[in-house]
């Protein structure tokens, strides 16, 4: 979804735009006429089209991308004409929008398009570890009936773990997951929350580390009611 395809004419222009949608956090390139669009439209999450381009009429080029894919489309115009928009809409944008935006307003309509195209994630389960249970609708974690008192990241990287109990789940997918990030190289963000978490559950078995890739939950859940943690 965040790879965003540029389709503009102007070089300098078009340069601009793919550097300021870098800095907004997307991936993005730009193509300069309405046949290169059409064959790179593919691998993209949104494109960014033109209206004025060398090749192709601007509303008809929404129409074969329309007609191709669902791929989310908006187009912008540099007249600032409200027929253009209009054709462009009525063509399959999913918005039309003048070049005298600021870059602040063309990521809110960027984000908008995106919330609305986007599948909505399922429902998440409550999960059962006997003597571990974690709801992710009240965001509560319960040991042995008793609540551990965690924080919104903790409970997401707990639930992260438990979700799939047997398997290990690198340290770079657990940052993306819980932080929206992939910066794992020297931050011991992870590893921080995971002694919490220890603390906590009473035993360092619920969390297992696995050197050089990640972590998975451990099988604290079958030790005896009795023992400690």
């Amino acid at each position: 979804m965040r790879n965003v395809l540029v389709v503009e004419r102007e070089a300098s222009a078009a340069e601009a735009m793919v550097r300021d949608l870098r800095r907004q956090g997307y991936s993005a390139h730009s193509v300069d006429t309405g046949a290169r669009a059409l064959r790179a439209h593919h691998d993209a999450g949104l494109v960014l089209l033109s209206l004025d381009l060398p090749d192709i009429d601007g509303p008809e080029l929404c129409r074969s991308l329309r007609a191709e894919s669902n791929v989310p489309l908006i187009a912008f115009t540099h007249t600032d004409s409200e027929l253009e928009r209009i054709l462009a809409l009525k063509a399959g944008a999913d918005d039309c929008v003048a070049t005298t935006w600021g870059h602040r307003e063309l990521g809110a309509r960027i984000e908008a398009v995106l919330r609305r195209v986007r599948p909505k994630p399922p429902t998440p389960e409550t999960i059962s570890l006997r003597p571990l249970h974690i709801d992710p609708r009240t965001r509560e974690v319960r040991l042995r009936d008793r609540v551990v008192n965690v924080t919104s990241k903790e409970f997401e990287l707990l639930y992260a773990l438990a979700a799939d109990p047997g398997t290990v789940v690198s340290r770079k997918e657990l940052m993306a997951r819980v932080w929206g990030s992939s910066w794992v190289q020297t931050s011991r963000t992870i590893d921080t929350h995971v002694s919490s978490l220890r603390a906590k559950l009473g035993s360092s078995r619920w969390i297992i580390t696995v050197r050089g890739v990640g972590y998975r939950m451990g099988h604290a859940w079958q030790m005896p009611e009795t023992s400690a943690g």
